[in-house]
């Protein structure tokens, strides 16, 4: 069966996830999330991401990123995924894979769903009984996104700069005070391992359902070879 196309449009942020092989740890020590982080930082500059959050686990990672061409996210994950291995393969003294084949994800627009995931990202922790504040997991954007401490690898998305013309990073703070919803939880999850988009119904209408793409779980769009659809978001 062919794979489902992976959406991509530029100017639109992804939620990527990407786990270990048969959910081995791809960190062991704190050498291996400075090396990841430094290499991540890196790749994002040379290949035109915008890094808004990110969470590394012990065993995946989670990134919420905005690729300004259509090649960068794919190129971006592969470049990272190659150097991030061979490190860890001299380091550890190992050698083949590492992770779990290519990664998820999914298309994210729209002010709620994009605060959402920022949300879910730097509550991975939480959810993991690993920390009971998402600002004591060392290995997570959080910290910076709520002013905590800088991260010159950070690039603030529209939508988290619109929580506050004045102070932005406070406003981020307070929605951690709550829970997030556990129906949007499972909506991101199911976006992320479907491959379908977390998106207003204008965008669908407008972007998505023209292409006749996948939109919602149990509504397929045609299934094709491509790894990617690339869409040009300038205005019609």
């Amino acid at each position: 069966m062919a794979r489902l196309s992976r959406l991509v449009f530029p100017g639109v942020a992804l939620h990527i996830i990407q786990r270990g092989n048969n959910r081995n740890a791809c960190f062991r020590e704190d050498t291996d999330y400075l090396t990841y982080l430094a290499q991540l930082r890196q790749l994002t500059t040379k290949h035109r991401c915008d890094l808004h959050a990110y969470c590394l686990m012990t065993n995946h990672v989670h990134l919420l990123l905005t690729p300004q061409h259509a090649d960068a996210c794919s190129l971006l994950m592969r470049d990272l995924g190659r150097s991030y291995v061979q490190y860890f393969n001299r380091r550890h003294a190992r050698s083949g894979t590492l992770w779990e084949g290519r990664f998820r994800s999914c298309l994210v627009e729209s002010t709620s769903y994009v605060i959402a995931c920022h949300r879910y990202i730097e509550l991975n922790p939480i959810r993991a009984g690993m920390v009971d504040d998402p600002s004591a997991h060392p290995w997570s954007s959080h910290a910076a996104n709520i002013g905590l401490r800088p991260d010159p690898g950070l690039t603030a998305h529209c939508e988290f700069l619109a929580l506050s013309s004045r102070s932005p990073h406070a406003s981020y703070r307070r929605l951690f005070d709550d829970a997030l919803d556990d129906r949007m939880v499972r909506a991101i999850r199911e976006a992320t391992n479907g491959g379908y988009p977390l998106a207003s119904e204008s965008f669908k209408a407008s972007r998505l359902a023209a292409l006749g793409l996948r939109t919602q779980p149990g509504k397929p769009g045609p299934r094709t070879q491509s790894k990617r659809i690339i869409a040009d978001l300038t205005p019609n």
